[in-house]
């Protein structure tokens, strides 16, 4: 081992960090260097201490990455949701889909209730906690996906985007329900729920009961095949018919003086 200059040591540093792609090293081995000296650490734990800096950064990068591929319309955590505020959610039943057990089992989630009854922050919250633990996530509104769909038929790429869709470890799919599905709709999000049934999970919400979810997909029997997939060991949680947001809007205009 051949001593060197200072200088030549942290051209030396740059240069085999840049032809390794280590961005963080490279950027942060200096002064990691500077503080393991008036530290006195070991050469050891210097080097153990500049790749966990890049080991960490790399993960805070993928951990971005999978939030941005989640495609969530805003920032909600399951840790942020009033569980008081909907008694009809069994707590046991809100800790087991905070678990994410399900996610690892291939098992469904149905969250039903009401408009304003919370049921789309817990779709976001289990989306964004599933990105934290490793995981590819993806939300889609049930509209927005069967026009997806609908497009890539037209293009003759509906293939690969049901295999896309196959290949999130949980797909997030909100207002069903919201909108009738023509025949062709509810087909081709019949087969996305088939490519992924008992493999992979979804989790969905609806602001109608499974007795009504015949009005959204037309066909009976297709509207019986959907419920099967998605009740089957799924985590059901129903918000009930209190709206959250009516509530809060009724307070705030109390504490206002409004009538």
């Amino acid at each position: 081992m051949t001593s060197m200059t200072e200088q030549a040591a942290e051209a030396a540093i740059g240069a085999a960090a840049t032809a390794l792609r280590l961005p963080t090293v490279r950027a942060e081995a200096l002064k990691l260097a500077d503080d393991a000296g008036r530290a006195g650490l070991t050469h050891r734990a210097y080097l153990a201490e500049v790749l966990s800096a890049e080991v960490d950064e790399r993960e805070a990068r993928r951990r971005e990455r999978r939030v941005a591929e989640a495609r969530l319309p805003r920032v909600k955590r399951l840790s942020d949701f009033d569980l008081s505020a909907a008694p009809s959610i069994n707590p046991a039943t809100f800790a087991a889909a905070c678990s994410l057990s399900w996610v690892d089992a291939g098992q469904p989630l149905v969250a039903v209730g009401d408009p304003g009854t919370g049921k789309t922050h817990l779709l976001i919250g289990v989306a964004l906690a599933a990105t934290e633990a490793g995981k590819r996530a993806r939300y889609v509104t049930c509209a927005g996906l069967v026009n997806e769909l609908a497009e890539a038929a037209d293009e003759r790429t509906l293939g690969r985007a049901v295999a896309r869709y196959g290949r999130y470890e949980l797909l997030c799919c909100d207002e069903l329900g919201y909108l009738k599905l023509d025949q062709r709709g509810a087909e081709l999000l019949f087969q996305v729920l088939t490519e992924r049934e008992e493999r992979a999970s979804v989790a969905v919400a609806s602001n109608a009961p499974f007795s009504e979810w015949g009005g959204t997909f037309g066909d009976p029997r297709l509207t019986a095949a959907v419920v099967d997939r998605l009740t089957y060991k799924a985590i059901i949680l129903e918000t009930g018919s209190s709206s959250y947001r009516l509530r809060q809007s009724r307070v705030a205009k109390a504490k206002r003086g409004e009538h």
